[in-house]
């Protein structure tokens, strides 16, 4: 199955500009893989070479090598934009409150015990 449609046509144009370089993709579960972009199709399907799964902790990282990995556009972000510093750190800002006050609703809730 594949969800590329007409609009998806630039998609492969802008990926060769990738070509043969090194990249940090950030999957649809989260997760980070690094490798050097290879060959890919119409429908966004590429191959990293030299792949590693770069998992995160706190401020601790590790890389787990993977080889040759086949990314399927499934793997990928449906889109994303691209934004001006400010604009980023604002969000990163209000996202970062956010999860602030979950938390802090969360404590409050705590009471009630509904686990």
């Amino acid at each position: 199955m594949s969800w590329a449609g007409p609009e998806d046509i630039y998609l492969s144009t802008s990926l060769a500009s990738y070509l043969d370089r090194k990249l940090l993709v950030l999957l649809r579960d989260g997760r980070k893989l690094m490798g050097t972009l290879r060959p890919f199709d119409q429908f966004a399907n590429a191959v990293l070479e030299g792949a590693c799964e770069r998992v995160i902790v706190g401020d601790l990282y590790c890389d787990i090598p993977l080889g040759l990995y086949d990314l399927e556009r499934e793997e990928l972000p449906l889109h994303m934009t691209r934004v001006s510093v400010a604009e980023i750190r604002r969000a990163q800002k209000a996202e970062s409150e956010a999860t602030d006050l979950k938390g802090t609703m969360r404590k409050r809730m705590e009471f009630l015990d509904l686990d």
